[in-house]
C-alpha cells in the first residue's frame, strides 16, 4: 500500500470517529500516524531539521530579514513586489506568470529587507502538486510570510493556503508549545505537568501511545500549558517552524466599503491595492512591526553617533549588548532602554529601537 493510500485511510478513519473523551486516545494515535506518513511523503524516510528544509529555489539570503510573498496565481504578488522594491517581475492577467522565485529588496528605516515573489501555489501543494513543495520550502526560511489574498474570494483562499502551509510544518502566528520533551536511555515514559496546569487534551495513556507510535520508549515529558495532541506531535516531530504572518488583502478597489468592513474582522490583515498603490505605507509599517527589527546607532568615543548607517538587529531578548557586539564588554547607552542618559550597562542589557551605543572596552 502506498503512502498516499495510507494517509487517505487514516483520514477516513478519523472522519468516521466521533470526537469525545472516550475516543481521544484512539484519535491521538491516528494523528501521530498521520503526521508520520505525511512527513515520509514530503521529506522521504529521513527525519530531522535538515530533512525538514526540503528542496527550495536557489536564492541566497540577503539583507536584515527575509519576507516571502505566498498566494494563489494572479492575486497581484508580482505587482506588489514591483511597487515595494522597484524590481521588475513579469505581470499579466493570466495565471502562473511567475515560474521561479524573484527576489527584491525593500529599503525601509535604514534596513534592507529581502522580499521574495514566489510562484502561485495551488491546492494540494503540500502533496507535491505544481511547484508547491519548493514554494513552501522557501517559506520555511522566511522571517515573515505575506499571504496575498484576492479581495473577491479571500476566506476560501486563506483556508486553503493555511492548510497547505500547516501540512508542511509551518505554523503561522503561533509560538512553540510549552512542552519539555527529553529522550533518555532508560526509565520508561515519565509524564507530568506543572502545578498551575490542568491538562484536558493529554493524559499519560495518550502520551505513551503517541510515543510508542514513534518508537520512543524512554523520555521525560513535562507539560507547561494545556497543550493539544497536535501540539505534542509537533514537539516530537521537531521540524516545525513558527513564522509570523500578515494577510495582505489585495484589489480592495474591486469591493464595496461594506464588504471591506466585514473583511476587517480577519486578524493580522492589511487591506491594499497594489495596482493603485493604496495603503502600502501601512503595509510597510506592519512588516516592520511583525519582523521586530530595531535600529541601533554606534557612537565612537568623542564623536557624534553615525545616524546614516544604523545596525539593524532583531528586537526582544536577542537584542542584548553581548549579542550586538559579540563580546562581554560593557557599554554606554543613550535612548529609551536607558534609565538615564548615558547609562553604563552590562552585557545582558536589552537594547530598544534607536538606542545609541558606545562600547566600553575593559
Amino acid at each position: 500500500m502506498s503512502l498516499v493510500q495510507k494517509i487517505k485511510e487514516v483520514e477516513e478513519e478519523m472522519a468516521r470517529t466521533q470526537k469525545n473523551k472516550a475516543t481521544s486516545f484512539h484519535l491521538g494515535v491516528l494523528k501521530a500516524k498521520l503526521a508520520k506518513y505525511k512527513r515520509e511523503l514530503l521529506l522521504g524516510p529521513s527525519k530531522g531539521a535538515a530533512a525538514g528544509a526540503g528542496e527550495g529555489f536557489d536564492v541566497s539570503k540577503a539583507g536584515d530579514a527575509r519576507v516571502g510573498l505566498i498566494g494563489f496565481p494572479s492575486v497581484g504578488k508580482s505587482t506588489l513586489l514591483t511597487k515595494l522594491t522597484g524590481t521588475q517581475s513579469e505581470v499579466a492577467s493570466y495565471e502562473f506568470t511567475t515560474l521561479t522565485c524573484i527576489p527584491g529588496v525593500i529599503n525601509y528605516k535604514g534596513a534592507k529587507i529581502q522580499l521574495l515573489d514566489l510562484p502561485g501555489i495551488i491546492e494540494g501543494a503540500k502533496d507535491g502538486k505544481g511547484r508547491g513543495r519548493q514554494v513552501i520550502a522557501v517559506g520555511r526560511t522566511c522571517n515573515l510570510i505575506l499571504i496575498v489574498l484576492d479581495s473577491m474570494k479571500p476566506l476560501v483562499h486563506k483556508k486553503i493556503i493555511e492548510r497547505e502551509l500547516d501540512g508542511f510544518g509551518i505554523r503561522l502566528n503561533k509560538q512553540p508549545p510549552p512542552i519539555t520533551f527529553k529522550k533518555k536511555e532508560k526509565g520508561g515514559i515519565n509524564f507530568s505537568h506543572t502545578p498551575n496546569v490542568n491538562p484536558t487534551h493529554l493524559d499519560g495513556e495518550t502520551v505513551k501511545a503517541i510515543c510508542a507510535e514513534y518508537k520512543i520508549h524512554n523520555a521525560d515529558i513535562i507539560l507547561r500549558g494545556n497543550c493539544s495532541v497536535d501540539e505534542f506531535i509537533d514537539v516530537i516531530e521537531g521540524n516545525r517552524v513558527y513564522v509570523p504572518c500578515i494577510y495582505v488583502l489585495n484589489k480592495i478597489d474591486a469591493i464595496s466599503i461594506e464588504e471591506l468592513d466585514l473583511l476587517d474582522k480577519i486578524p493580522h490583515y492589511v487591506p491594499i491595492s497594489s495596482h493603485l498603490e493604496w495603503n502600502l505605507d501601512a503595509l510597510l509599517d506592519k512588516i516592520w512591526e511583525y519582523l521586530k527589527l530595531i535600529r541601533v546607532y554606534t557612537k565612537p568615543k568623542g564623536l557624534i553617533p553615525d545616524y546614516n548607517e544604523p545596525v539593524v538587529i532583531r528586537g526582544g531578548e536577542e537584542a542584548s549588548i553581548e549579542t550586538f557586539y559579540n563580546s562581554d564588554s560593557n557599554a554606554l547607552v543613550w535612548g529609551s532602554s536607558a534609565k538615564h542618559n548615558p547609562q553604563r550597562c552590562g552585557k545582558d542589557h536589552i537594547l530598544a529601537d534607536e538606542d545609541i551605543v558606545q562600547i566600553v572596552k575593559k
